[in-house]
């Protein structure tokens, strides 16, 4: 069986470093969501990127970096997704959010 629906797609980027009292920012982002009853969060590690600094963060072997970029996604109806934009006003200092018109196909058997 096929659902289709109109819903929001919310991506958040942050560093791995970015802190919420010495716990990962995108993990309690997550958990956030969780505990705001939003559909579900999925947690990205980038393998590289740059930000507005314009500072190259990569994965390589011979490259250690600490601040590889994050990218949490969280898709839902917009109510639910502006519930979680006033956690990220008060927690984010630096980092960026996108929020999409998207169309949800679930399939269910």
């Amino acid at each position: 069986m096929e659902k289709r629906k109109n819903a929001k797609l919310l991506r958040v980027y942050v560093s791995e470093t970015d802190k919420i009292d010495r716990k990962p920012l995108y993990e309690e982002i997550a958990l956030k969501a969780k505990e705001l009853k939003l559909a579900g969060a999925t947690v990205f590690r980038g393998i590289m990127g740059f930000g507005r600094h314009s500072e190259i963060h990569s994965a390589k072997i011979l490259s250690i970096s600490e601040k590889l970029p994050m990218v949490i996604e969280i898709i839902d109806v917009e109510e639910n997704i502006n519930k979680l934009l006033d956690f990220l006003a008060e927690n984010l200092k630096e980092g960026l959010a996108v929020i999409d018109d998207i169309k949800i196909i679930e399939y269910k058997r």
